[in-house]
């Protein structure tokens, strides 16, 4: 099978809870967070084989990005996504990648506040 168009995984409202903010509570209470990851790469591979070994594994990014979440602090929401960005981009087979990630109740009368970043390869 020939595919032209890369394979998206998509890793949609992942809900971790970590550090996130400079002022005195944020610093001191984990906060919920919202992770959506979109991560474009080749599948030809693993769609002709059925093998495990030719596939990137979502399993293994999204364990990679709640070690990172849980373990860590962070004081902005950019240092957070950056480094999220990096874990969902750092398989060689990918060619796109794409995380955005909310702050609930980060303003008074707002749903959340987010942030996106992405990368091409």
């Amino acid at each position: 099978m020939d595919l032209n168009n890369p394979a998206m995984i998509k890793i949609k409202n992942l809900r971790l809870r970590t550090y996130i903010g400079i002022k005195e509570d944020e610093i001191n209470n984990k906060q919920d967070v919202i992770i959506n990851a979109l991560i474009k790469y080749s599948a030809e591979n693993a769609a002709n084989t059925d093998n495990m070994d030719n596939a990137l594994n979502y399993r293994t990014i999204t364990k990679k990005i709640i070690a990172l979440v849980e373990n860590q602090r962070f004081s902005l929401l950019e240092k957070l996504t950056a480094d999220v960005l990096a874990i969902a981009a750092e398989h060689a087979s990918v060619h796109y990648a794409e995380v955005e990630i909310d702050k609930p109740h980060a303003l008074r009368f707002a749903d959340s506040v987010s942030l996106t970043l992405s990368i091409n390869k």
